[in-house]
């Protein structure tokens, strides 16, 4: 009990952290439309992939305990389910669906965390809804089921762009399962898409998990073993990698197998190889202490690009401001030239002539005050002109320089730079164009330094918190009791500091 409620503290306050320190700043320089905590502030998300006939229905089932999605060899649903848990029912009543959602009104309740999925159209949203059941197993996390993967099935076809929906999801998601069936061991096309372009640029390698499902439809160990050769082939061609990655071998504890002796002998290949469902079902069950580590990692990443893009608008600024700066003493330089020039001219040309006549009765002194007088005026309008039209003329090609080359505002000494740089350098260049490069340079240096404390002390400080989170074990005698308020993962001062 103690470990659940450690872990829904520091979820608040990671939460808190992302809504007081990165989405103000986010929103307002233009990095995300919506507030930053909207994806995050839910409960922990497992996504589910996979071609149509692969098992994901038939899973789902089983780790709820009930008969919740359909299940067949033909595709059986077309629609994005979110399965989540009814805290309103109790768990002595049998599991079943209690309520159900279609998508227009879930993408519009702030509840849940999918409103950024109305940009993929009514279309989508017709094929999308929510179903709340009372299976204890979701009391800690959300399952997304999604419809099958096909190979000829087009962006037209759907309606929507179905790339785009899964990569929107595999962001918001802490668990992505990849589901394979002996009969299309990664072969299908829009497996392929997904694994090569979209999933690599939407989450992270290590939230990934491959599953050959339905093993026991392999007619022999060695047609078994030809289908695994077969899918680490693929996923070895498709991501690039060199290393396979964990793949877990599973099938529904239901399959029946024949008995010895019996035509059907081959399948008692299946008692030799361990069914790691139970396994995958653990690994499932992990979601929220992966959710947490993943809200520690959204802070660091996002407080990192926009550290960075805050980076560049003061680097810009100060490039700006000493450019300004050369520029008036330029035209300050010019104006008492042309004030010198205008002095000089007054005392040589047929005006010190004139002057001369009238020496005698004015007196040298009023003639130079004169002069000098007359040099001041062509100063100040010299320098008039030079700020109110000349410099301007400058100022221009300048910007348009800067603009030109952005990558010269930050320092790219390395990959790291590099890559937050590339995620950020348009967002950049559009702010540039919305205010002209006026802005507040010490806002932007207040701003960035609030998130430079973020990034180092949070962040470690979090980490800390997760360290100590993995060695609580779920019995612990001492502080099972504490009340929620009593438990802070973080140090108090922490929020305050930030």
């Amino acid at each position: 009990m103690y470990r659940e409620n450690y872990i829904n503290s520091l979820r608040k306050e990671l939460v808190e952290m992302v809504a007081n320190h990165l989405t103000p700043v986010a929103l307002y320089y233009g990095y995300s439309e919506t507030p930053m905590e909207a994806n995050i502030k839910w409960r922990p998300q497992v996504l589910l992939l996979g071609n149509y006939s692969s098992g994901k229905s038939t899973l789902i089932n089983e780790l709820l305990e009930a008969y919740i999605q359909d299940t067949g060899q033909a595709p059986t649903d077309d629609s994005f389910t979110v399965i989540t848990y009814d805290d309103s029912e109790t768990d002595t009543l049998p599991v079943r669906v209690t309520d159900e959602r279609d998508g227009k009104v879930l993408v519009s309740d702030p509840e849940y965390p999918f409103e950024s999925l109305k940009k993929h159209g009514e279309r989508f949203t017709s094929h999308f809804r929510l179903k709340k059941v009372n299976s204890p197993f979701l009391k800690n996390l959300a399952i997304i089921d999604t419809p099958g993967m096909h190979d000829s099935v087009s962006e037209r076809d759907r309606g929507y762009n179905y790339q785009e929906v899964i990569g929107s999801l595999a962001q918001m998601a802490d668990i992505v399962l990849i589901l394979f069936d002996p009969h299309k061991a990664g072969t299908v096309r829009e497996t392929h898409i997904s694994l090569r372009d979209t999933l690599p640029t939407r989450t992270f390698e290590d939230r990934l998990l491959f599953v050959l499902n339905r093993i026991d439809e392999c007619t022999s160990l060695t047609d078994m073993l030809r289908v695994y050769g077969t899918l680490c082939w693929n996923l070895s061609q498709i991501t690039g990698r060199k290393d396979i990655p964990m793949i877990y071998l599973s099938y529904s504890p239901y399959a029946a197998t024949a008995p010895q002796g019996s035509q059907e002998d081959t399948k008692n290949y299946l008692s030799y190889l361990d069914n790691q469902r139970e396994e995958l079902k653990n690994a499932i069950s992990k979601a929220p202490f992966h959710h947490l580590d993943h809200l520690a990692t959204f802070i660091e990443t996002h407080g990192e690009r926009l550290t960075h893009f805050l980076e560049a608008l003061i680097s810009y600024r100060k490039k700006f401001r000493s450019f300004r700066i050369k520029n008036t003493l330029t035209g300050f330089l010019v104006s008492l030239l042309c004030g010198g020039a205008a002095i000089l001219t007054m005392l040589t040309t047929g005006v010190s002539a004139y002057i001369g006549e009238h020496l005698r009765t004015l007196g040298l002194e009023n003639v130079l005050h004169q002069a000098l007088g007359a040099g001041g005026i062509v100063a100040l309008l010299v320098i008039i002109l030079w700020m109110a039209l000349i410099q301007r003329l400058f100022v221009s090609p300048f910007r348009r320089n800067l603009m030109n080359d952005l990558d010269n505002l930050t320092p790219l000494e390395n990959q790291s730079r590099r890559d937050r740089w590339e995620s950020v350098r348009d967002i950049v260049r559009s702010y540039l164009e919305k205010t002209a490069g006026r802005f507040s340079l010490r806002q932007v240096k207040k701003e960035h330094a609030d998130l430079r404390r973020v990034c180092d002390k949070g962040s470690r400080e979090v980490r800390e918190a997760l360290n100590e989170l993995a060695g609580i074990k779920e019995d612990n005698p001492e502080v099972s009791d504490a009340p929620d308020s009593e438990q802070k993962p973080l140090q108090a001062k922490t929020k305050e500091e930030l």
